[in-house]
């Protein structure tokens, strides 16, 4: 039987990996000479390394980790369905009662009439099954011309060739010739660094009338959908202007474009409420769900459907699915998770308590040399560091270089605190501790002074 709690020494360990293990989003050869770090336990908000070293994740994992490490409940509610029923599948005119149970909890969460879900495996996943439902669903009532798909230039929706061709991200469509066809992309509402001398509402109406503008120009009985994130999550926790999604939501419904919100990231209490579309005040057609429904610890995801469109569906057969569909152990999981996150009141507190607490503690680092902006939203939150903080300059070095030094400096101090080009973000287990914000910030509070001086020493403190 392999024995995964008795590990090797680190430098093998890192060895094995170099020589077996691909990394995502990795330039795998430099990663292989430096050695991964090993990350061998977790509990609660902290992680522990094979050396010993404990970080505090203030990235809940990968955006995923709301309730935190080391919830027993998930590891029992995951056993107890592996006895009674590993796996079936829901395609042959089949269900199990995991499967059905969590989609009748998601409906009951979910605002207004979104009360189907289509299962996947992850948000990946998910926006590729979202892309094959509205192009069908049109098809259906009619109007198969409806097929292109709106999205947002460095908005991230995953990175399957479909789910990346919807995201925005120049650097994932320069390799494997992406975007897909049907696929266009407009502006972020990005006012910190695209604003200019704009008013943040006044630049927020002008970006989402760039949809309005797009479907004018190709024509409206030729766009399917428009899908965003109420919140950018992996663009840099980029929070629009209020004015931004009323106008969107306005722009969709006179135009009869279908609104699809990916929830990956602000779904299930990240913003406060259970889902970012509340927190922005639109009710979209399609959610799309993954990370926070099972906190990780299960592989689990969802498209959770209007009824509109779900009866459009299911008048015909729908030719796609996945194996791993409404998976009875990630489905047992997930809806272990959701009880904890509902009759724990993590949620509510996240609202109420240490949103609030963030926000302030987090404004404080505005007064950093090194930062233009620190802003949040629920419990997400990023900063802008630049080299001149009155006109919002962006740095002469290559784009990310200060932001790589940040990011290095932290997990030198034991933080994990990712970095976005130049914007270093922040996305800590919904469970964490007004005490443990705390140490967060007084963690990247050193990592800054730590990579100002560097920067100094280096000659980075240039505006391009």
């Amino acid at each position: 039987m392999n024995q995964m709690t008795n590990h090797l020494p680190t430098a093998e360990l890192q060895a094995i990996d170099a020589a077996h293990h691909m990394h995502p989003f990795t330039a795998n050869t430099a990663l292989g000479r430096k050695g991964a770090r090993v990350i061998t336990r977790a509990e609660g908000v902290r992680l522990t390394d094979s050396d010993g070293i404990e970080l505090l994740d203030a990235m809940a994992g990968l955006w995923c980790v709301n309730i935190g490490y080391g919830r027993k409940e998930l590891a029992d509610a995951a056993a107890r369905q592996m006895m009674e029923l590993p796996f079936y599948n829901t395609f042959f005119q089949t269900t199990t009662v995991p499967a059905l149970t969590l989609a009748k909890r998601i409906a009951d969460l979910a605002p207004g009439d979104l009360n189907h879900v289509f299962f996947a495996s992850s948000g990946s996943e998910a926006n590729d099954t979202n892309i094959r439902m509205v192009r069908h669903y049109w098809a259906l009532k009619g109007k198969p011309s409806k097929r292109t798909i709106i999205s947002r230039k460095n908005g991230y929706h995953g990175s399957s060739m479909g789910s990346a061709s919807l995201g925005g991200m120049a650097g994932m469509h320069a390799q494997g010739g992406l975007p897909i066809a049907d696929i266009v992309h407009i502006d972020q509402p990005y006012w910190y660094g695209e604003g200019g001398d704009t008013a943040p509402e006044e630049f927020g109406i002008a970006r989402a009338r760039q949809l309005e503008e797009m479907i004018a120009k190709l024509g409206e009985d030729n766009v399917a959908a428009f899908i965003a994130e109420p919140i950018q999550g992996a663009g840099g926790v980029i929070i629009p202007p209020a004015s931004y999604w009323p106008e969107i939501k306005r722009i969709c419904d006179a135009h009869d474009i279908l609104l699809i919100a990916d929830e990956v990231i602000c779904g299930f209490g990240r913003t406060g409420e259970w889902f970012g579309s509340t927190s922005v005040g639109i009710h979209p057609h399609i959610m799309t769900i993954a990370k926070g429904l099972s906190s990780g610890y299960q592989p689990i995801g969802g498209s959770v459907v209007c009824d509109e469109i779900a009866q459009v569906i299911g008048s015909d057969e729908f030719n796609h699915g996945y194996t791993y569909s409404g998976h009875p152990v990630a489905a047992a999981v997930a809806l272990e998770n959701l009880r904890i996150l509902d009759e724990e009141g993590i949620v509510t507190r996240v609202k109420d308590t240490t949103a609030p607490y963030l926000a302030k503690i987090w404004k404080s680092l505005e007064d950093h040399p090194l930062v233009g902006e620190a802003v949040s939203h629920g419990l997400m939150a990023s900063l802008a560091m630049t080299p001149d903080k009155a006109a919002r300059a962006p740095f002469a070095a290559e784009k990310g270089t200060v932001g790589y030094i940040c990011r290095e400096r932290c997990f030198a101090n034991n933080l994990v605190m990712r970095h976005v080009g130049d914007r270093m973000i922040i996305s800590p287990p919904l469970v964490i501790t007004p005490a443990d914000l705390d140490l967060v910030v007084a963690r990247a509070r050193k990592a800054l002074d730590e990579t100002y001086k560097i920067a100094q020493d280096e000659g980075l403190l240039v505006a391009g």
